[in-house]
């Protein structure tokens, strides 16, 4: 019996593949309409990216096959550009009916390569530039460099500086560059004070000895048998006092080495819940956020631009200090305690400061001065957020507005994007010399572009875009299909429920959710359930959607939820429980977090308290 359960588990990818779609084909031949037909595919796909028996972005691939093959896409939904195409297309010998079927897949494969898509290549390309160049490896150390190495100071300088570079580069990337830093750190924090502590000890001991000895010579009225006597005790003394100066050594050292094992177990946890908070902050900060802005986009065409980069960041940046500065205080209280002599450095020896500070400098100073790559680097990289801050701020009119067109915007976030990163294969990474030479003396070859499609080939995630698209496409199914609004009717009797508390319950299913999947499908599943349930109890679709959208990136419970946990768990000598211990607290913390603020500053903002004209999107399909 134990080998064949050896067997099936070895091969239960393959059973998956096989038995699932088997299992569930009931559903449309039971019921034969469109919404049954759509709802097989949206479950098919869930079972496929939970269970993950294929790649990710391959299940994502499955809306190119299924919608129409399965008539979801149907064949009036031919674009006007494809009709007016008849004529030109019969030339070619192809029937109508293969004309219907043609755009039927056409209509899905367009919701692979939208707005938010070049959005996410836009801002992927300037991260890969930043990386490729050390641009923030530089930052990194810098801003420790001004923090220090205080013990709650050091977790709080990481935990910032984590967060602020998973604001612009992947979650995955900052937590394996910060890593090693902060276990160096740590590690020359604890060699130093327990060689400070072994000299002290050292230094008592031999200071005790000679105070003995001075007593002993200066008592001249004992014998001289007397005197051998006592100098026989005293020398078995010194033997009993040496042992038992070596164990309390020993005892010191290894209190100290196991008090740095929790602060670097606590160091590690706070580096990569520090990235995953911080991806939240911006658009292109992590993949939930661009899923969002698609959705909306998607679902409801005339939303008018609600959300784009300068919208996300006022809403999600104050909720990431917010986030951050709760974990702060809870990791601290779990592994440092609130001791602020011990924590905040003011009983450290300022030795064992001085020389793990100089390992962040010797770091640093490793960089050089700053390149002209860099230089470049960064300039594009501070223009890119300028552009993005200012294209519609909403409160006054943007630069796209005013110098392209007053009516309507053409240009996007996304447009900004791909303009900026394509200046990275347009500028040279060295200052052009005209007359230089080469070491044999020939004239030298211009210098390469800061970025190369090799390197950019290596390290653009290709399997995110196509699960972008695939997302898209469940989307777009599901509205054509009529599933939307099947489920919006069925969600109806949840108006009697307040819509703070639905917010919060579906938070925690999310955040729950994404422990077990990754944020992008648990994303890429939810938001067009969470769109159409909003539009049927009418309320404002942000209200659900953007809280839930954030607490995908709430994976701090397990090590296989997201990539920063399991990089972090490989590195501070977790275990598991460590880090659910940790992680459950954050969970509802970052929940409670997220509906303070939707329902604060983020009424504000989107004018959550009504039901905006643009949701109102229930027609018959």
């Amino acid at each position: 019996m134990a080998g064949i359960l050896t067997c099936l588990w070895k091969y239960r990818n393959y059973i998956v593949i096989v038995l699932t779609p088997l299992l569930l084909l009931p559903l449309p031949l039971a019921s034969p309409t469109s919404e049954a037909k759509c709802g097989y595919v949206i479950i098919l796909m869930a079972l496929y990216w939970c269970t993950e028996c294929i790649p990710l972005a391959v299940t994502a691939l499955l809306p190119v096959i299924l919608f129409p093959m399965m008539g979801i896409m149907e064949s009036n939904e031919v674009s006007p550009s494809l009709q007016q195409s008849h004529i030109l297309i019969n030339h070619f010998l192809l029937e109508w009916d293969d004309i219907c079927v043609f755009s039927s897949v056409i209509q899905v494969c367009i919701q692979y390569l939208k707005d938010s898509n070049m959005l996410f290549i836009g801002g992927l390309l300037v991260a890969i530039a930043v990386e490729h160049w050390n641009l923030h490896r530089r930052i990194a150390l810098q801003v420790l460099l001004i923090v220090g190495v205080k013990p709650s100071l050091l977790m709080i300088g990481f935990m910032g500086t984590t967060a602020f570079l998973s604001m612009w580069i992947s979650n995955t990337a900052s937590t394996a560059m910060m890593l090693p830093i902060a276990n160096a750190v740590l590690q020359q924090l604890c060699d130093t004070e327990a060689n400070a502590e072994e000299r002290e000890f050292n230094m008592a001991a031999a200071k005790n000895g000679l105070d003995n000895q001075a007593f002993e010579m200066g008592d001249a009225k004992m014998s001289k048998e007397l005197q051998s006597k006592e100098n026989t005790i005293n020398l078995d003394k010194d033997d009993s006092n040496g042992i038992i100066s070596s164990l309390e050594a020993q005892q010191r050292r290894l209190k100290t080495e196991q008090k740095y094992t929790k602060l670097t177990k606590g160091m590690s946890l706070s580096v990569c819940y520090a990235a995953s908070i911080g991806g939240t902050a911006t658009l292109t900060g992590t993949t939930p956020n661009v899923i969002m802005k698609g959705q909306i986009d998607e679902l409801f065409p005339d939303n008018g631009g609600v959300i784009n980069f300068a919208s996300w960041f006022g809403f999600s940046f104050p909720n990431m200090v917010l986030m951050l500065a709760l974990s702060w205080l809870w990791l601290q209280f779990m592994f440092l305690g609130f001791n602020l002599k011990s924590t905040f450095g003011c009983g450290t020896k300022k030795e064992g400061d001085r020389e793990a500070f100089q390992v962040i400098k010797d770091e640093y100073k490793k960089l050089g001065r700053m390149s002209f790559a860099e230089g470049c680097v960064l300039t594009i990289f501070t223009l890119l957020v300028v552009l993005w801050f200012t294209r519609e701020p909403g409160f006054i009119p943007g630069w796209a507005t005013l110098l392209f067109n007053k009516d309507k915007t053409y240009v996007t976030d996304g447009t900004v994007a791909i303009l900026m990163s394509a200046l990275f294969f347009c500028i040279p990474s060295k200052l052009p010399r005209c007359c230089g030479r080469s070491e044999d003396g020939a004239s030298s070859e211009a210098p390469a572009a800061l970025l190369n499609w090799d390197v950019v080939h290596e390290k653009m995630p290709w399997n995110i875009l196509l699960l972008l698209g695939g997302g898209f496409a469940l989307a777009h199914g599901s509205e054509k299909s009529g599933l939307s609004i099947w489920l919006g009717e069925s969600l109806i009797p949840l108006q009697s429920i307040p819509p703070f508390a639905i917010s919060i319950l579906l938070c925690l299913l999310v955040a729950m959710f994404t422990e077990c999947s990754s944020n992008t499908a648990t994303t890429t599943l939810f938001l067009p359930i969470l769109a159409s349930m909003a539009t049927a109890i009418e309320i404002h679709p942000l209200y659900v959607m953007f809280p839930c959208t954030i607490s995908a990136s709430l994976a701090f419970m397990l090590p296989v939820a997201t990539p920063p946990n399991a990089i972090a768990f490989s590195y501070g000598n977790l275990k598991v429980l460590d880090m659910a211990k940790a992680g459950f607290i954050l969970n509802i913390l970052g929940v409670i977090t997220i509906n303070i603020a939707i329902n604060t500053w983020g009424v504000a903002m989107f004018n959550l308290n009504e039901f905006p004209s643009w949701a109102n999107v229930t027609k018959t399909p």
